[in-house]
């Protein structure tokens, strides 16, 4: 199917690149306005000026759209989300504001034990068909891609059940899925004195059936204390590269204990989390190809400081906007919502924002030469937004919804 889109108000993040944008070149947001935008097969054919249009398309289409007042922009790629999951947690929501902290009501068995307990007794099935709504109304958000990790598993079976409904909603949906396999996400409690029955149980057990029937893309570690050292974490990594698993990390959250230089040692793809920075931690992270991805909704969510955005960007550091979604600390896949938290409370001009949402987002996942930005050749996921005055109203008025419409690979979802 060919679909011509006429008089776009703004065709913003234009990048033919494939690199993660940093520095000052996080603020470079390449647009046209009054453009046209072509899509062929699912993918950008041509694109730019209208009055370029009769010389660039000679033979338009029959499928016309008029998107006048409207901007148009590459759709979200949220790198890191836990949308598998058997039940929320407003339970926990309620102890929070009653003042109980993180480490609390962990300790209590709630937190990733209790989404463990739940998701063991569900079918795979029904896990499937929570899943499959969540990614659908992520995608009419605006998400075109999505990193969705494993972890509330935590046994062989149940972490297993996990990654073959991750597999089955990358087969089946037209939004790009990526996997990770967190299993290093909390010890259960038949190894809470055990740490090295269960590393081994990951290493042994869980990563030969893994590679066997190629459920993930990624191994990722949450590197805390109270959950797994730094050692822990090398060791599980080194294990999970021998299978061509690489690293996407969870590190320094809630403290610095030196995850930040363990994950650059790995060649990690990203390291996600940060709210808790030093300045060895950006000068390590700033000198390294790893991405640091930033989690707004979380600190939001926790009442936690935010992550350093400012320190990071001024300091050259390549970093993405990602969602957490989850149910125990953020319960929310809204990527135009994390747009508006990075703009408010981490001082990021709108087109940092949207670069690191998008762009970067997809560089965290691998998929910067094929998402992430409107160049030719690339698939046409893309959100159209209502008619709004300008570019940065959409983090600015961040109550409403400013998406009229969102494509993925050439058809509106």
């Amino acid at each position: 199917m060919t679909t011509l889109i006429t008089h776009i108000k703004l065709l913003a993040g234009i990048y033919a690149g494939h690199e993660p944008l940093r520095g000052k070149d996080l603020a470079s947001l390449a647009s046209i306005e009054d453009a046209f935008l072509l899509i062929e097969d699912g993918v950008i054919a041509a694109f730019g000026h209208m009055y370029e249009l009769e010389l660039m398309v000679p033979q338009q289409p029959a499928h016309v759209i008029d998107a006048s007042g409207r901007i148009i922009l590459p759709a979200w790629c949220d790198s890191h989300t836990h949308l598998v999951f058997a039940r929320s947690r407003e339970d926990e929501f309620i102890d929070k504001i009653r003042g109980m902290s993180y480490a609390e009501i962990a300790a209590k068995g709630g937190g990733i034990l209790n989404s463990a307990r739940r998701l063991q007794e569900t079918s795979e099935d029904e896990l499937f068909r929570l899943a499959w709504q969540r990614l659908q109304e992520a995608a009419a958000q605006g998400t075109g891609a999505i990193d969705i990790k494993s972890g509330y598993g935590l046994t062989v079976a149940s972490e297993l059940k996990m990654l073959r409904v991750i597999k089955k909603l990358k087969e089946k949906s037209p939004v790009t899925v990526k996997a990770s396999f967190l299993a290093a996400h909390a010890y259960p409690e038949a190894f809470r004195d055990d740490h090295e029955g269960y590393i081994r149980q990951i290493i042994d057990e869980m990563l030969p059936v893994i590679a066997a029937e190629q459920l993930a893309d990624y191994v990722d570690v949450f590197c805390e204390k109270g959950f797994f050292s730094v050692d822990e974490m090398e060791r599980i990594c080194r294990a999970a590269a021998a299978y061509g698993l690489k690293p996407k990390l969870h590190v320094n959250q809630l403290n610095s204990i030196g995850g930040i230089e363990a994950a650059v040692k790995l060649g990690a793809v990203s390291a996600d989390h940060l709210e808790t920075m030093t300045d060895d931690d950006i000068r390590i992270l700033s000198a390294s190809s790893t991405i640091g991805t930033l989690l707004p909704s979380a600190a939001f969510f926790l009442r936690m400081p935010y992550q350093p955005a400012r320190q990071l960007i001024d300091a050259g550091t390549a970093i993405a906007l990602a969602s957490d979604f989850n149910p125990g600390s953020s319960p929310s896949f809204n990527m135009n919502f994390v747009l508006s938290l990075g703009c408010i409370q981490m001082k990021m001009l709108p087109e940092e924002a949207i670069n690191a949402a998008t762009i970067n987002g997809a560089c965290a996942m691998e998929l910067s030469r094929e998402l992430g930005s409107i160049a030719l050749g690339k698939r046409a996921n893309l959100i159209m937004t209502r008619p709004v005055p300008s570019l940065a109203y959409l983090p600015y008025a961040f109550g409403s919804n400013h998406i009229e419409q969102v494509m993925i690979d050439g058809v509106f979802v």
